[in-house]
């Protein structure tokens, strides 16, 4: 489940002011790349003010409807810039910034965790078995995810390119698509109730002391529920402008700069759909709080690929040109089966270093390297 620590992501709501002048430059027609980068940053403070408010009231409503909350607007602000998208007909760009997520997660996300919460410490530990039972839950849903790519790959006319919008697809695949989308929601569901219900005590330990003895967690005052609702309407208006505006500055903006879609939509937009959560993750894990850190990093991860992209592939086939068959290309599908792999592989241990983090960014890096010249 994704949780924000009251009173530690302060930092993006330094931001705020990127709101109302992304506004100003699309009003007045600004070069494409300063208005990218501007509604970019606009969108940090918008995805913490949500991350918060769904917080709030997922502490007051109780186990059961706070995970709902946590599905419905988790990943929220990635799925409202991917509906701009889908309704421009950028289905790459969809799922280059949904790999992204995905990898940035696993591989940025948790390897700048294990770095930095393991600098001046000789290990750190995490409880393996709720770890491995995400990565588990991921790797399964990344089986479902490459069953169209595979499809295609056999039976139609091979993977595409990278970037390559292609839009004549055989209905069969898009069929497809949509049959593994119920699958994976239907998974997710039953997620859930395995999480928040009959294994709930496995994702909610309790923090002890080095006597043993649990330690007392101290909160912020906490919001009204009409303070939380008013504050995630107005979020949710705010990062619904801010990922118009970007959505509609990508092509130009890419192509000024001399980058493709693809890696825009799989490097930029993911981070920048992510970034408030990633800074928790990696701040929890200086505290020496491995469990919540790595739950954020798999746990995101796992509710991308089963209910984000589900839920995209049902909306293209109301929104944008024509459905979205979620046909991984090449670059995307062996990345991502890599970097599941990697993840039950270093979940598996049950405990980290920071060498393990910088293998992690390593990796990362060299990811993007070739999604850079792909």
């Amino acid at each position: 489940m994704r949780r924000f620590l009251t009173g530690s992501e302060g930092w993006p709501y330094l931001l705020v002011p990127a709101i109302p002048v992304a506004i100003a430059l699309e009003l007045v027609h600004a070069g494409a790349v300063v208005v990218f980068f501007v509604s970019a940053a606009g969108v940090i403070p918008t995805a913490a003010l949500m991350g918060r408010a769904t917080e709030e009231l997922a502490a007051r409503s109780g186990p059961g409807i706070g995970g709902l909350l946590n599905v419905t607007f988790g990943n929220a602000p990635e799925i409202i810039i991917a509906l701009f998208a889908l309704n421009a007909g950028l289905h790459e760009v969809v799922k280059a910034s949904l790999v992204g997520s995905i990898l940035g997660n696993i591989l940025l996300v948790m390897g700048a965790s294990m770095l930095v919460g393991g600098l001046g410490r000789e290990r750190q530990y995490f409880d393996r078995t709720a770890a491995g039972a995400q990565s588990l839950m991921l790797l399964l849903a990344v089986v479902a995810l490459a069953m169209p790519a595979i499809f295609e790959l056999v039976e139609g006319s091979g993977l595409p390119a990278p970037g390559a919008e292609i839009v004549d697809y055989d209905t069969t695949v898009e069929h497809l698509s949509l049959a593994v989308a119920l699958v994976l929601l239907a998974t997710y569901g039953l997620g859930l109730v395995f999480s928040l219900k009959t294994h709930r005590a496995l994702f909610n330990p309790v923090q002890r002391d080095e006597d043993g003895e649990p330690v007392a967690e101290h909160h912020e005052r906490p919001w009204s529920v009409r303070k939380a609702v008013l504050a995630l309407a107005v979020a949710g208006v705010a990062v619904g402008v801010m990922s118009e505006i970007l959505v509609g500055s990508i092509s130009e903006a890419a192509e000024s700069i001399g980058l493709s879609e693809f890696f825009v939509g799989i490097i930029v937009v993911a981070i920048v759909g992510n970034a408030a959560e990633h800074w928790v993750a990696v701040l929890v894990a200086r505290k020496d709080k491995m469990d919540l850190s790595v739950n954020i990093a798999i746990g995101s991860s796992a509710q991308v690929a089963l209910f984000a992209v589900p839920v995209l592939v049902l909306a293209s086939f109301v929104l944008g040109p024509f459905p979205m068959p979620f046909v991984l290309n090449g670059f995307e599908l062996g990345a991502i089966i890599l970097a599941v792999l990697i993840a039950n592989h270093v979940t598996n241990e049950g405990e980290s270093n920071w060498f393990e983090g910088v293998q992690l960014l390593a990796v990362y890096l060299v990811l993007a390297l070739g999604f850079l010249f792909a």
